[in-house]
């Protein structure tokens, strides 16, 4: 199964004015990322704003997964370099997640992000036997725990037993509770050693890889993705001094990035700085005036 390990990133998904994809700014912002060391790449999870997008045959998702693949193969064949992609297929309809797997599989992605089912709230049990099914489409599945945007969180007890299960390649942490990814890391990853443990935020990459996590999806890389790069790898080669050094100095961005709401902080800020991001589709509308001016601060208080 593959190994991850280093920073991936979350990719927004760019719009026109008109609420329109901007597909040629979308595979500017692929271009950029892989020019700029990132580790792998991540469309169509929530920072893309998958739930707007239409996913018919075809359609505005189709679009992206040929414009990611077209670029990192070319990327690919050029640098020798191998830059995995992690395709988003979480739903809260299990037989909808089994669909967005086979999705991934048949595109050529390397393993499928799957968050916990949102809104149904399950049992313990119907999220394992979620997780069950969509292991079987035969691609490696990291399971995506976050309850803040599912209303439930996986505890270390059940992500053990899921993790037994066939093609479960690791864990995007964005639980925010550090003792339990310490937990997930103790009594998981020690014992099978290629299960990831990937970090959901951007301010506990350090914290988790130096607990013996392999890295981060991260939304801060759609602007920084070098110094994303060079924090997860310093801390992974066990060069703390300079990880720390990163971090500290990102730290007020961390937070920034979120400070009202996700992608459309991140959006923000990469308007600012030039980037191709353009608006939010509704039900997410721009950041606040006063979200604006701590974006700012922070871009410059972080020397981005």
């Amino acid at each position: 199964m593959i190994k991850l390990r280093g920073a991936f990133t979350a990719m927004i998904t760019p719009m026109n004015g008109d609420g329109s994809i901007d597909y040629e700014g979308f595979r500017k912002n692929v271009k950029f990322q892989l020019e700029q060391g990132i580790d792998g790449l991540v469309p169509l999870g929530t920072t893309a704003e998958t739930p707007t997008l239409d996913e018919k045959p075809g359609s505005e998702e189709d679009k992206i997964i040929e414009i990611v693949f077209e670029e990192v193969r070319k990327f690919e064949e050029t640098s020798g370099k191998k830059i995995p992609v992690i395709l988003g297929a979480g739903s809260n309809n299990t037989k909808d997640a089994v669909l967005y797997c086979e999705r991934a599989k048949k595109a050529g992605a390397d393993a499928a992000l799957v968050v916990t089912p949102y809104y149904n709230k399950p049992s313990k049990e119907g999220i394992f036997r979620h997780f069950e099914a969509v292991s079987k489409v035969g691609i490696p599945i990291i399971v995506y725990n976050i309850q803040g945007r599912t209303g439930l969180n996986i505890p270390t007890d059940l992500l053990e037993r899921i993790a037994e299960l066939p093609n479960i390649a690791g864990v995007k942490e964005a639980s925010g509770n550090v003792a339990q990814m310490m937990e997930v890391i103790g009594q998981i990853k020690r014992k099978k050693p290629d299960f990831a443990v990937l970090s959901g935020d951007d301010g506990l990459t350090l914290p988790l890889i130096a607990a013996g996590g392999d890295g981060i999806i991260s939304v801060a890389s759609n602007l920084i993705p070098a110094l994303m790069h060079e924090l997860a790898d310093s801390a992974l080669k066990g060069n703390f001094e300079k990880a720390r050094e990163i971090h500290y100095r990102l730290a007020p961005f961390f937070k920034a990035e979120f400070c009202d709401g996700n992608p459309t902080s991140i959006k923000y800020a990469m308007n600012f700085k030039g980037l191709p991001a353009g608006p939010c589709r509704l039900p997410l509308v721009e950041v606040t005036e006063k979200a604006k001016e701590i974006i700012k601060d922070a871009l410059a208080e972080c020397k981005l």
